[in-house]
């Protein structure tokens, strides 16, 4: 198969690649050339090498009731070097040695901050051959491993892709440090007022960054951004020892796009006022029926568990004998069935700033991978129609649609949403969603629905805590692996339209397969923006990478619904009361 010469061209300035990028590009294609003469004794050249560098400065400022914890400020250049050997169909990635440290390990310094053209030339050489040989070691294991196994499918191990030209000039933006560790501080200091909170923080990060991607197909990629983000959370004690706690976040694109201070306090004393309900709310029960999520628990319900499944997982080739346990897509084999209501449809749009006056947080220009994404329909009237791609093949599939954002397994990148939209043809007002699940539980003879107005994702739950999800997710025998958020702020709603918040309980059985349940739809437009890193739950603060993304989705009221109470010990209280319970 021959690759085309095409390139696709994109600029978005005028302006030329500024003078201090010229070292860092100039050292990036100079050994890009000088890599080609790569050649082991075996007479392996690599096929496919790429450089990527991000380059950026970062600050970030934590306070806690009052008073700053810390502050930093960081300056980083963050390179990824891609070495294949072998060919498109057939190479050293997509076994489980993939990645691994073969061969030589050279003591290579970090990544030179300045740009000295020698230092850089000097990094990638020894970074290149480095990978390089690895590759060489991994592509001779994989074909040792296929020689006492059965032949499989034939997919390719890389698609190919025409080369991209794409250069973005990143405009400066002045931040207020000093005043955000002030604003920090002030914020923080709204949850001394709630003796139920126990523990609390709002922490603040800001970076901007530019970030270079040079390939041997020729491909050429100058592009970067700005993120600022606060997240506020508290946690606090119910007087039989379960913990409850809540969080709020807030993104932005743009250092001077933020709300205002009014509004920041609304928002992190909100998140203390429900510590405080939840703190001496009554422990759920057992249900079964139809729960309503509303407002944003609605996007959080399908960014957990639609935009995940959305992504096929590729299994690798493994050493004989030994069980291949990638997970994977619950939506894998189902391509053309029916995943969601005929009134229904979902779209993945990375060219939008934002929807109906709402700002978006998941804009993307051009991939992980040099490949330019553009506006792709995923379910039309019901009906699954295609998946989140990367460059690496996957059955049905052999081209990337240019959604790999986060690093992935064996070699590969992963896909992931940008901004998904889901949308509805057939809505109701909000109010009319409340009074259909009033009408459900009467005609089924049930006391109360329930209705859930938040979940824990991303989850700020601490890492001992999620273990203990995953166990009682395997205990159950969950239908699908997926592991699901709890609910946060959930509500028991009489026959009159009474709500009580409750606290204590878990989903089962939740999965993709439940969205098919979906009875309606409301006529709001609800936005959920968050940095998505592949962790369970998207865990806030787990994992090295992550990718700025969105959800926007109307309210859901989803029938035959089971929420369990949760299974745990429950810790002790403090001996001594909350030194702030006199306040």
């Amino acid at each position: 198969m021959v690759r085309g010469t095409l390139a696709l061209v994109v600029v978005l300035s005028t302006a030329a690649i500024a003078a201090d990028d010229s070292a860092v590009l100039k050292a990036m294609h100079d050994e890009l050339e000088h890599s080609q003469g790569l050649k082991s004794v075996n007479l392996e050249k690599p096929y496919f090498i790429a450089y990527s560098v991000e380059d950026g400065e970062g600050f970030g400022t934590v306070a806690s009731l009052g008073g700053v914890i810390s502050t930093t400020e960081s300056r980083f250049r963050a390179p990824r070097v891609q070495v294949r050997v072998g060919s498109y169909q057939f190479d050293n990635t997509n076994y489980v040695g993939s990645g691994a440290s073969f061969g030589s390990r050279y003591d290579i310094d970090a990544f030179p901050l300045e740009d000295s053209y020698t230092v850089l030339r000097r990094y990638l050489w020894l970074a290149t051959d480095q990978a390089y040989k690895a590759a060489v070691e991994a592509l001779a294991r994989k074909r040792a491993a296929l020689k006492n196994m059965s032949a499989g499918d034939s997919l390719a191990d890389f698609a190919q892709a025409e080369p991209v030209h794409f250069t973005e000039q990143v405009a400066e933006e002045a931040l207020d440090k000093q005043g955000w560790v002030s604003r920090a501080r002030s914020l923080s200091a709204i949850f001394a007022d709630f003796p139920q909170v126990m523990s609390s923080s709002v922490e603040v990060r800001a970076s901007q960054d530019v970030r270079y991607l040079v390939n041997s197909e020729g491909t050429e990629v100058r592009t970067g951004g700005h993120v600022l983000y606060l997240v506020a959370d508290a946690a606090g004690q119910a007087a039989d020892g379960m913990y409850v706690r809540d969080a709020a976040e807030i993104y932005s694109h743009h250092y001077g796009r933020f709300p205002g201070d009014a509004e920041l306090a609304r928002v992190v004393r909100g998140v203390a006022e429900n510590v405080a309900a939840l703190a001496k709310a009554p422990v759920g029960e057992t249900y079964n029926g139809p729960i309503l999520f509303e407002g944003v628990a609605a996007a959080q319900l399908l960014a957990d568990l639609l935009a995940r499944n959305l992504v096929l997982t590729r299994r690798p080739v493994n050493e004989p004998g030994r069980p291949n346990l990638m997970p994977a897509s619950e939506l894998e084999g189902r391509l053309d069935a029916r995943v969601l209501p005929e009134w229904m449809e979902v779209v993945d749009d990375p060219t939008l700033d934002e929807w109906r006056g709402k700002p978006l947080f998941g804009s993307n220009r051009v991939d992980d991978e040099g490949v330019v994404p553009k506006p792709l329909t995923l379910i039309e009237k019901g009906i699954l129609k295609n998946f989140l791609l990367t460059r690496q093949p996957v059955t049905g599939f052999t081209e990337s649609n240019g959604r790999a954002q986060l690093p992935g397994a064996f070699g590969a990148d992963s896909a992931t949403i940008s901004n998904l939209l889901v949308k509805a043809t057939e809505t109701v007002p909000v109010s009319d969603l409340k009074k259909q699940l009033i009408q459900i539980c009467q005609a089924r003879n049930q006391a109360y629905g329930l209705l859930v107005r938040k979940l824990d994702f991303p989850s700020s739950a601490p890492f001992d805590e999620v273990r203990r999800m995953m166990a009682a997710n395997a205990r159950d025998g969950n239908g699908g692996s997926h592991l699901v958020s709890l609910p946060v702020l959930i509500y028991k709603v009489d026959k009159d339209g009474k709500e009580e918040l409750i606290r204590g309980v878990r989903f089962r059985d939740l999965n993709v397969r439940s969205l098919r349940d979906i009875r309606a739809a409301g006529d709001d437009t609800n936005v959920l923006n968050y940095l998505e890193n592949g962790m369970p739950l998207a865990l806030r603060g787990a994992g090295s990478y992550a990718a700025e993304v969105s959800v926007v989705a109307p309210s859901l009221l989803v029938d035959d619904l089971e929420v369990r109470k949760l299974d745990e010990e429950l810790p002790k209280l403090p001996i001594v009361p909350s030194p702030l319970a006199g306040k």
